[in-house]
């Protein structure tokens, strides 16, 4: 056997493994991903992008001669001698991960590897998993099935990748660190070695046992969550202390270097697929094994101030029988879902209270109408919801554009502008018709 692996496997072509295959290819090494829905793999085999993700496109074009797709896991062991595992791992309701869709994939490929006799096959995991996971369940069914010992027959890494979706290439290519959860000193060196030559920013590594990484992993969202609840907590402050501007505040905060300026900029609370459900998982993995979490619960409880602020302040401005414009469905701009995204909340609540709602966004949404229903109309252009004679605005997403969309507007009628992100900071509104704008402090 030699150390470097060169053909890689990768289970799972979502968001982030569509990517994850696409950019091993484009760094020279020989793929094959897979995936459970047949649609996914025939666009990987076309060298089409299976999901919307920006430079996803032109990365399959970059490595195309080296990347394969296929529904058979006897075809993807056939030809790889490690597998990156980047299946669902959706939150319980008791904040913990399900381990089903990995459980199944490890066990297919185990499965093959075991029948085409391979050895030193390398099972390494990406999604996120409830710590003490790859020990506790994934190790023992490893060798069940291979009949084997981890670390003599066979390897096991956890090594979740650090991304933000809508810059997912970058951050894979060039993270700020690697994360390298190892069950024995070669897994270890082998996976290190592959990120040598595949990261393209010299990136460190961080190698430790499987359960540090997988605490890890959740701990660097907790950190960062709190980092976002500390701001807007600040700002709420800040909304009831005449003459004081967390902008201000903020910006000389983050000259320290022990807090640095990132994470530091004022608007709403954090949603997205990883972040809100880190932090339940963090404060899960406390309570299991008798500790407490009481930062990870403000941190949560923070956030749902946040959103709970910005429903008072639309609420405080609509005029009675009009509607409410809500300006961005997705979490963050260039990412295409609308998990725990606050435009999504505030269409919801507006819903219950009896407005009509109308809402835009730019990114090609998926599954909106399970969100929403049919009670809130979704408008192509934000023309159309200014026209409509929305009295409140409310940016929830910000997207540069909703900037020059009040800007050049030519039918904005008399309207209270909800701002969180002070988009519109320095903006003196040409319309006389404008009431003003309002930053959500």
């Amino acid at each position: 056997m030699t150390d470097e692996i060169r053909q890689v496997g990768v289970v799972g072509l979502g968001k982030l493994g569509s990517c994850v295959a696409a950019c091993l290819a484009s760094r020279d090494f020989d793929v094959i991903g897979l995936d459970a829905d047949a649609a996914k793999v025939e666009a990987m085999r076309s060298f089409r992008a299976p999901v919307e993700e920006p430079r996803l496109q032109e990365t399959i074009d970059q490595g195309r001669a080296r990347l394969q797709a296929t529904s058979s896991f006897a075809e993807l062991v056939q030809r790889s001698e490690a597998c990156f595992f980047v299946t669902p791992t959706p939150s319980l309701p008791d904040g913990s991960f399900d381990n089903l869709f990995m459980l199944q994939a490890l066990r297919s490929v185990a499965e093959q590897v075991s029948r085409q006799g391979k050895r030193n096959y390398l099972f390494n995991v990406n999604s996120t998993v409830t710590p003490g996971t790859c020990d506790a369940v994934f190790l023992p069914m490893l060798e069940e099935i291979l009949g084997g010992k981890c670390g003599r027959d066979f390897g096991l890494g956890y090594n979740p990748e650090f991304i933000a979706l809508g810059n997912v290439v970058k951050g894979l290519l060039a993270p700020d660190f690697v994360l390298v959860g190892e069950s024995d000193l070669q897994t270890g060196d082998r996976l290190e070695g592959l990120y040598r030559r595949f990261c393209t920013n010299g990136a460190p590594v961080e190698r430790m046992s499987c359960a540090n990484a997988e605490l890890t992993k959740i701990s660097v969202n907790c950190a960062v969550t709190m980092k976002i609840s500390f701001v807007n907590q600040l700002s709420a402050v800040c909304a009831k202390m005449p003459g004081t501007d967390p902008r201000v505040i903020l910006g000389a905060i983050g000259r320290d270097r022990r807090i640095g300026s990132e994470y530091l900029k004022p608007g709403l609370g954090y949603g997205g697929p990883c972040f809100p459900r880190d932090n339940r998982l963090f404060q899960y993995t406390a309570k299991m094994v008798g500790a407490d979490a009481p930062l990870a619960r403000a941190t949560d409880e923070v956030n749902e101030q946040v959103n709970r602020r910005l429903l008072k302040t639309v609420l405080g401005y609509v005029s009675a029988g009009t509607p409410v414009g809500v300006l961005g469905l997705v979490y963050k701009p260039l990412a295409t879902i609308t998990d725990c995204s606050p435009g999504v909340w505030l269409c919801q609540q507006l819903v219950k209270q009896g407005k009509a709602v109308y809402a835009h966004d730019y990114a090609p949404l998926e599954n909106v109408e399970k969100d929403l229903g049919k009670t809130v109309k979704i408008v192509r252009d934000p023309e159309e919801m200014i026209s409509a004679g929305c009295s409140v605005l409310a940016i929830t997403c910000p997207w540069p554009a909703y900037k020059e969309v009040f800007r050049s507007s030519k039918t904005l009628s008399a309207a209270t502008i909800v701002d969180p992100w002070a988009m519109l900071n320095g903006w003196t509104p040409k319309q006389t018709t404008v009431s003003h704008v309002v930053v959500l402090h």
